[in-house]
Order: structure tokens, then C-alpha cells, then sequence
């Protein structure tokens, strides 16, 4: 049921808001922090404000300007648009308290840039998230990569234009070459770029030739490099030059989310669910992906660099999601989609810890880091916890993810899948244990005391704990989740 409202528009208008209101507010620090803190839980309820009207069966649409027939700038709220809303808006709020800590504490230079910036990357977010049509997919998509390469560059040594260079070349080119013509041929297909009402019948079944689908299928998953699939990977390991807060963002808040979540909505609104099995899309998608999950993690594996193995986690786990939603199985979506909230909680709480390590002891190196758990409890402690959810062990939250998985897999009886859910299982504990293990039990303290080392400051520490609590928390209590899920599915 369609409900027309004008709803859909106010977290970006808020975000907004508070990016112009940050950007004049540069001479004084206080206040322009408080903007970031007041526009971050502004968004975050206005998002959460539609949720009722969702779990009762609506959805929140809103036109706002139709440049030509079919081609609409409108937004839309559904069961997945909130899942990535809330998540990017919720987790935008972690952001903030952990960038005031960050950036104070390193006296960093150009922060009205960097919290203006950051702002608009949520915009963007927000925006793809709520987007209702191809058209305003791709400009909000678009608006994500112009305001973050800043930020990846934000240190503005050779290092760090080297790495943003490659971010803006990878994501524009992939965006010009891939994304825009296969927004054009979706157009020309069905003259339409609304997304369609549910996830069975995607917009192509009005018209086009199986051979073009084909074509503007993968011009789709190709176009999106933001989700990281290999080849079109490498920006994101690269893009790892950037302040600890912005790899948290890269990797859990908005850029990667943004990926996984265009790539999951063209599956189900344009394409369709019928479309994906009649053409066998949606299974070579999945073994697709898997070489991403097992390539990704075997390189993880040989990273010594803290926020590189992260990176390298990042470009595996993403695979997840889109793996899940490929499957086409009710649990395989369901175990997908709820891993966007999953991953972002675990992963975001990961990177935070190596920031706080870099910040109280300037080590970058896990074989620096020895002992280093008695020293930073509360920092290791949540570290271990946000590993536990991206190996999928029980009660964390990405136990859920994994568990969903593997019963779409089970689901449409590919053993092939299954096995690769438990090596990949495997290989995550692989790369997260040894972490853990070499900060609580080897090397005695290593070296470490609490006389020389402390923790993070408590802008820092806080969200860092608050964020793997609620990971353990969705872990045992998932319905919310899966319930909001649970109306998208046929």
C-alpha cells in the first residue's frame, strides 16, 4: 500500500542542514561539533519515525520532480530502504563522538572540511537509501564519491593523493563506463526507472531482449565498484590512507553499505526475482561473489597491518550480502540483508579499535601489539567481541547472518555454497583469532603497563564498547530485524 508523504525527504533535508550549518560554523569548534551531534540523532529518529508505517504494510513515497516521462527524482521507504537508513543514521552517531575524540586528539588539520564532508557522505547515503527510482540512485550514489575522496585525501601527502587517486578513478570510472549505461539501457528497455512494487517481478518483465538483460545485469554489478567485488576491489585496500574515522565510514557507515545495498536493490526492484531465476542470474552471481569471499580472506590472512587486514575483511564480507540476496531463497535474502546491519555494527566497532590504538600508542602493526590487551581492556575487549560476529559465532550478531546463509543455501540444495560458507567461516577465524590471542595471551604484557599506555579518550572508548555491546544484543534479540526483513520477502 503506497502511501504518499513527504516523509521520505526529511533525513536528507537534515543532513543537509547540518552539513551547511557545520561548513559556517568553521571559527568555532564547539559548535560546529554540536551540529554534527545534533544532526546525526536528528536523523537517526527521523528515520526511525517511519518504521511503524512500514511494519503495518506501507509504503512511503514521495515525487519530487519528474524531469521526463518515466524519469522521476522521487524516494521511496520500504523494508530495505530503513534497514540501510537506520544503519547509516544510527551509526552516524558512533561517528560523530568517535570523530570529536579522533580529531581532537591528533589535532588534526582542515576539520571544518572533514566534518563537512563527512556530513554530505551521509547525505548521500541517505539518499541512495531512500532513493525510488534508478535516476536518484545514481545522483545520490554519485554525491557519496565526490565528498568522500576528500576525505580519503584528507592528509594531503603523496600517500594520501595516491590513494584517493585511485579511489576517484576506480569509482567514477566504473560509475561513467558500467552504472550510467545500464541506467540508460534499463530506460530504453521499459521506459521506466521507478523501482517496481515487491521483489517477484522486477520492471523488465514489461520488455527487452534476454541477451540485453544479460548485458545490463552485469553492466549493474560491474557499475557498482563500490561493493568491492574483485577485480574492481583495489580502491578500497588503497583508500585505507584516510583517517581511521573515514575507513570506519568507508567500510560500515556509508560507501561499501552503499555498494552492497544498489546492488541488492537492482536484484529485487528492477531485475526481479522471476527475472534472476528464469535467466540463472541469480546463482552465477552467488559463485561469482564466492571467489571474492575466499580470494579476499586468504589475503587478509597475510596482512601484518591492522587497518590492511580490515580492509581486506571489508572486501570479503561484502560478498555476504550480496551472495545472500543472489541465492533467491527467502533465508538466503533474509541472511543477506540483515548482514548490512550486522557487518556495519562488527566492522565499525573494529575499525574504531584500530584507531584508538594508533591514537594511544601510534602502532599500526599487529605484531607490535602483544600484551596490548592489558593495557587497552576495554578497547581489545570490544575488538574480540566485533571479531566473534564477523567469524559468526554465537551470540554475536553475525552468527545470524551466517546462520540465514546457510539455510538459503540448504534452501535451494547447493552444497557447493555451503561449503564455502565454512571455509570462508574458517578463514575469518584465521585472520580475526590471532589478533585477540597475540593482545590477551601472548607475549605476558608485552611490554605494555597501564603506567605507560592508556586507553583512548572516552569520546573514543565509549562508542567503541557501545557499538560491540549492541552487536552481542542484536545477536540474541535479532527480531526487530528480521521481522522489518520479513516484509520484504514474497
Amino acid at each position: 500500500m503506497h502511501s504518499e508523504t513527504i516523509r521520505p525527504l526529511i533525513p536528507v533535508v537534515i543532513v543537509l542542514i547540518t552539513s551547511i550549518l557545520i561548513l559556517v560554523s568553521r571559527k568555532r569548534e564547539n559548535v560546529r561539533e554540536f551540529w554534527s551531534v545534533a544532526g546525526s540523532i536528528l536523523t537517526f529518529f527521523s528515520v526511525a519515525s517511519m518504521v511503524p508505517s512500514v511494519m503495518n504494510g506501507h509504503t512511503l513515497v514521495y515525487t519530487l520532480s519528474t524531469i521526463a516521462p518515466g524519469i522521476n527524482l522521487n524516494f521511496r521507504v520500504d523494508a530495505l530502504s530503513l534497514i540501510f537508513g537506520i544503519i547509516s543514521s544510527l551509526l552516524w552517531i558512533f561517528a560523530t563522538f568517535y570523530n570529536i575524540g579522533y580529531m581532537r586528539s591528533l589535532n588534526e588539520h582542515a576539520q571544518t572540511r572533514y566534518y563537512t564532508c563527512f556530513a554530505i557522505a551521509i547525505l548521500g547515503a541517505q539518499g541512495v537509501s531512500f532513493s525510488g527510482s534508478l535516476f536518484s540512485l545514481y545522483l545520490f550514489y554519485e554525491i557519496i564519491t565526490i565528498f568522500t575522496y576528500p576525505l580519503v585525501a584528507h592528509h594531503q601527502d603523496e600517500e594520501a593523493y595516491a590513494g584517493g587517486k585511485k579511489y576517484i578513478i576506480y569509482l567514477m570510472g566504473t560509475s561513467k563506463g558500467f552504472l550510467l549505461p545500464a541506467v540508460i539501457l534499463t530506460y530504453v528497455f521499459t521506459g521506466n526507472l521507478d523501482f517496481a512494487d515487491g521483489i517477484r517481478d522486477g520492471v523488465f518483465i514489461r520488455g527487452g531482449d534476454n541477451i540485453w538483460i544479460v548485458v545490463t545485469y552485469i553492466l549493474f554489478i560491474g557499475g557498482f565498484a563500490k561493493a568491492a567485488i574483485m577485480p574492481l576491489h583495489n580502491w578500497l585496500p588503497s583508500a585505507m590512507v584516510a583517517p581511521t574515522p573515514v575507513s570506519a565510514l568507508l567500510h560500515a557507515v556509508a560507501v561499501v553499505k552503499a555498494g552492497v545495498f544498489c546492488i541488492s536493490r537492482v536484484m529485487l526492484s528492477t531485475f526481479g526475482i522471476e527475472m534472476l531465476h528464469r535467466l540463472n542470474l541469480g546463482i552465477y552471481t552467488a559463485y561469482f561473489v564466492s571467489f571474492t569471499i575466499l580470494t579476499a580472506s586468504i589475503i587478509a590472512l597475510t596482512k601484518d597491518d591492522l587497518k590492511a587486514r580490515l580492509a581486506y575483511s571489508t572486501v570479503s564480507q561484502l560478498s555476504y550480502i550480496v551472495l545472500g540476496v543472489a541465492l533467491l531463497d527467502p533465508a538466503g535474502v533474509l541472511g543477506g540483508v540483515i548482514h548490512i546491519v550486522n557487518h556495519g555494527f562488527s566492522k565499525i566497532t573494529l575499525f574504531f579499535c584500530a584507531g584508538a590504538i594508533y591514537v594511544a600508542t601510534h602502532k599500526k602493526k599487529i605484531s607490535d601489539m602483544e600484551g596490548i590487551g592489558y593495557a587497552m581492556p576495554f578497547t581489545m575487549g570490544a575488538f574480540a567481541i566485533a571479531s566473534l560476529s564477523m567469524i559468526g559465532a554465537p551470540p554475536v550478531a553475525g552468527f545470524i547472518s551466517k546462520w540465514y546463509l546457510l539455510n538459503g543455501a540448504l534452501g535451494i540444495h547447493n552444497t557447493t555454497i555451503v561449503v564455502i560458507l565454512m571455509i570462508s567461516t574458517i578463514l575469518n577465524a584465521g585472520y580475526f583469532a590471532p589478533i585477540t590471542f597475540k593482545a590477551f595471551f601472548q607475549g605476558a604484557t608485552g611490554g605494555w603497563s597501564k603506567d605507560k599506555i592508556k586507553e583512548a579518550p572516552l569520546t573514543m572508548v565509549v562508542p567503541i564498547v557501545v557499538a560491540s555491546l549492541i552487536s552481542v544484543v542484536i545477536g540474541i534479540f535479532p527480531q526487530f530485524f528480521v521481522g522489518l526483513i520479513g516484509r520484504l520477502l514474497p
